[in-house]
């Protein structure tokens, strides 16, 4: 059984109870290393790859992940749909610590991260209006109600770069915007997943209302832990959920996001760039 499905692990989320037959993967890609090893195995009749984003021990900070390596490995393993966890802060009052928002929308704060596979020669343009799956964002938000988890579809993640927290300022500034939640990391995983085709959703865990609330003036690393272990439960219930309720075929258009988006001829790309990206592009390109 070939695996088709790939899960993210965000804090606190660095494994998963139900995974059977599994086996560790080390993955090398043109852009470097994986966070680590993924790990195959089988949940709910399905074969999975499961990365812990920031590595064994939480040793990566956001700024210093390498998104490029995480999703192409996804690819190489054969995955066309990512669920990816992450701890959120909240920007409104009716999301509290605890609730799970599945957000449609990305609203980019990060500076200088490297976002795409498509540098160098190789011009191609992604439709990104609509970022993520909506058929996988239907399944992990239904999939969180049947858990018992109270859950909110649609909502603006707003990516920070971090690693330190937001200033007061700046979390009012989100909120008067309308922005929904607050992380460190999942745009780029967006981005990339739909540079590669590989459909891709967000399950947002809110560990705390950000510092504009005045309970959370002081957001601490203490208090989310607290928060993130009772969300990586919650976080096990609904993937393994959501990984049930995954159809064998895809109905949505995640898997032609290429076809009309290179723009360089392809007698113009280099042997070498068509060599690293053939995974990605070589449906297209020969």
């Amino acid at each position: 059984m070939s695996v088709q499905i790939g899960i993210i692990g965000g804090s606190g989320l660095y494994d998963m109870a139900e995974l059977t037959d599994r086996e560790e993967v080390q993955v090398s890609t043109p852009f470097g290393d994986p966070s680590g090893p993924y790990v195959t195995a089988t949940l709910r009749g399905h074969r999975v790859a499961f990365l812990a984003r920031h590595g064994a021990g939480h040793r990566i900070p956001p700024s210093e992940l390498n998104f490029r390596a995480n999703i192409y490995g996804f690819k190489l393993l054969g995955v066309e749909r990512i669920f990816s966890a992450s701890a959120v802060g909240s920007l409104k009052e009716e999301y509290p610590p605890l609730d799970v928002v599945v957000p449609d929308q990305f609203f980019d704060r990060t500076h200088g991260r490297i976002s795409t596979f498509f540098r160098h020669g190789l011009a191609v343009h992604v439709s990104f209006a609509h970022p993520v799956c909506p058929e996988l964002s239907r399944i992990a938000f239904e999939s969180a109600q049947t858990v018992g988890a109270r859950a909110h579809m649609g909502g603006t993640y707003v990516c920070m770069e971090g690693p330190q927290f937001s200033t007061l300022a700046e979390s009012r500034l989100y909120r008067s915007w309308g922005m929904d939640v607050i992380g460190m990391t999942n745009l780029q995983e967006a981005k990339l997943a739909r540079e590669a085709e590989i459909c891709y959703t967000t399950i947002a865990l809110v560990t705390d209302y950000d510092c504009w609330h005045p309970e959370h003036a002081n957001v601490t690393v203490d208090m989310i832990v607290a928060n993130l272990l009772r969300n990586a439960e919650t976080a096990q219930q609904l993937i393994a959920e959501a990984i049930g309720r995954v159809p064998a075929e895809r109905s949505c258009i995640c898997g032609s996001a290429l076809a009309a988006a290179i723009i360089t001829s392809p007698d113009a790309i280099s042997a070498d760039t068509k060599r690293d990206l053939a995974p990605i592009i070589g449906k297209y390109v020969k």
